[in-house]
């Protein structure tokens, strides 16, 4: 089996892992301790060019508290929320019924549409910003709202959605939902009753993936919204810059403050997330 474990390797393969990986999560944890502590630094240590050096005055409470009274980091906060939620929800319910509709049901055209599922996850996004931008402007109105963000998400993530749903769901074993057909359950209660509860743990970590994508979006957040009212975290950082100078204060605690929610959302189904990345992993 490959890789090996570690645990049956030489002693100085055991010593040289082990180094590799406290040089690795030192490199990876470095640069996050650097803006932690430029965010709670003063702006006269910032002057003065101490930007790796232990802070000589900590400023903790009064930066983060003015980065909520300099700025609509609230409001910011509160429609990431908003946005990320409410795209995640979507695309995983519309992706867990047309994942359940191509593993089980037999049709024409069923692996023409699995393939264009598969497809639209390979086209650059960038490619379509300009269509994107045109559909919410003339097409549908939801240009500068929460909506334009919230239905793009959809779109975009309910691709990828659905081929993940779609695997997980095709594992399970058709006798179950033949069975339920026989006691003369309808279709949607088959889905409701069967299906979901069985691919919890898949929808659980998907809504994981899914949520560290959609917010931490910057790229659609500057094409589809320009005010603040409906802005999202990620662009509404851009806040924290005065006229002239950058505040690195207060744009690193505006940043921690940012990052959090998607840590946050993993330590909460960490085991749940697990479960559905190793779903099946033990089939015989």
């Amino acid at each position: 089996m490959f890789p090996a474990p570690i645990t049956n390797a030489s002693a100085k393969a055991r010593a040289g892992y082990h180094i590799a990986v406290w040089i690795g999560l030192i490199i990876w944890v470095l640069p996050i301790i650097a803006v932690a502590l430029t965010s709670i630094r003063s702006v006269q240590d910032l002057n003065a060019g101490n930007y790796w050096g232990w802070p000589t005055e900590t400023m903790f409470v009064e930066n983060y508290r003015k980065v909520f009274t300099s700025s609509p980091m609230l409001r910011f906060l509160l429609n990431s929320t908003v946005i990320t939620l409410v795209s995640v929800c979507g695309a995983i319910a519309l992706a867990t019924m047309a994942g359940f509709a191509l593993s089980k049901y037999r049709f024409p055209g069923s692996t023409a549409l699995l393939a264009l599922f598969i497809t639209g996850n390979f086209v650059p996004f960038q490619m379509l910003m300009i269509p994107v931008r045109d559909l919410s402007i003339h097409v549908i109105p939801v240009y500068d709202t929460i909506w334009a963000l919230i239905l793009f998400h959809i779109a975009f993530q309910t691709g990828f959605c659905t081929l993940f749903m779609r695997n997980f769901i095709a594992e399970l074993p058709d006798e179950l939902i033949e069975a339920a057909r026989v006691e003369g359950v309808g279709e949607f209660k088959i889905f409701w009753h069967v299906i979901v509860p069985l691919v919890r743990p898949a929808m659980a970590a998907l809504f994981v993936l899914v949520f560290t994508f959609v917010w931490n979006d910057f790229f659609w957040s500057l094409v589809l919204v320009q005010s603040d009212s409906a802005r999202p975290v990620t662009a509404g950082l851009q806040a924290l810059r005065e006229t002239w100078t950058t505040t690195w204060h207060l744009v690193s605690a505006g940043s921690l403050l940012a990052a959090m929610p998607p840590v946050i959302v993993f330590f909460l189904m960490q085991r749940q997330f697990i479960a559905g990345l190793t779903f099946g992993a033990t089939k015989g």
